[in-house]
């Protein structure tokens, strides 16, 4: 069966595509996500002290205000791809074959490859967003990398001794350490909204472990649905994040950067049978990510 398919998205239409596709990286539900950075974005976050004073009728001076400033560069990404079309025409074309007055309308194949291609745009940002290093090619440097991450460069990130490797009968004490480190460290953002304790799917399943065992709230085996949370502490499952580690911090406090409208941000599908002859197509997309903190002294880190 033969398919000629060429596609060129660029700025805006390009950025819909992108955006739908970021979205499907997980963690980005608990980062504070900026779009349309076109090179970098300057986050300020300000801290004040003693500001509130009795009136008088003169205007008195009072208390302090600090202003931090970090800087957010998402760096320039790309995919190219060279695949046969009958690679992925095999499984459009059994959607489309799909019967049934709530099945949902077929998509075109072009964005059935546009999909595909989302999938490995979620997958890279997803693992970047933790643990990329910049110096790897196609990745953005991540919160956690090992000496060259946005938390050990910052050098004022809280951490927290853990005992590791997290099993389901240490990891309730590991979490417990978090908090006690917690209270001592960040007690001024300990009941904002949106605090959360982030970890790894493997992590959070040794603590439903740990707490089914323990039968909480009648949960053994966690039979019921119960929201993700530690003493009050909403629970952040990331799939990027790398096991036997946990993060305390705010959504308001990790920030994601990305460029959604700019003409770098490009998605191209090119069919090379009029070119070559060949049943190939080309997949080319340009996008942007990257990472960055506001203030690391509100933030704790266990490893």
């Amino acid at each position: 069966m033969a398919f000629t398919t060429v596609s060129n998205f660029s700025g805006k239409s390009a950025g819909f595509y992108i955006s739908a596709a970021l979205k499907e990286a997980k963690s980005l539900d608990f980062l504070n996500v900026i779009e349309n950075i076109k090179y970098k974005s300057n986050i300020q976050r300000m801290a004040g002290s003693s500001l509130v004073a009795n009136a008088t009728c003169d205007f008195t001076d009072a208390g302090t205000l600090a202003l931090t400033e970090k800087v957010l560069e998402p760096k320039l990404l790309q995919i190219n791809l060279d695949l046969c079309k009958s690679t992925l025409l095999d499984s459009w074309e059994s959607l489309q074959m799909k019967a049934g007055a709530g099945a949902p309308p077929p998509a075109s194949f072009d964005d059935y490859v546009i999909s595909y291609m989302g999938d490995i745009i979620a997958q890279a940002t997803e693992e970047s967003i933790w643990s990329g290093a910049d110096a790897t090619g196609g990745q953005f440097e991540g919160f956690l990398t090992a000496a060259t991450g946005i938390f050990a460069v910052d050098g004022t990130v809280n951490t927290s001794a853990a005992t590791a490797p997290y099993t389901a009968g240490n990891i309730i004490a590991n979490l417990q350490a978090l908090t006690a480190n917690m209270a001592t460290n960040i007690s001024a953002v300990l009941r904002k909204e949106d605090l959360h304790i982030y970890m790894s799917p493997k992590t959070y399943a040794l603590y439903i472990s740990a707490v089914s065992t323990l039968g909480y709230v009648n949960a053994y085996n966690m039979n019921g649905d119960y929201a993700p949370v530690f003493e009050g502490y909403k629970i952040a499952v990331c799939p990027g994040m790398a096991d036997d580690e946990l993060v305390a911090a705010e959504k308001s406090n990790l920030f994601f950067g990305t460029d959604l409208l700019s003409d770098a941000t490009r998605i191209t599908l090119m069919d090379m049978a009029q070119l070559d002859g060949s049943d190939n197509m080309r997949l080319v997309c340009r996008y942007s990510g990257g990472v960055q903190l506001g203030v690391g002294s509100d933030i704790v880190h266990q490893s």
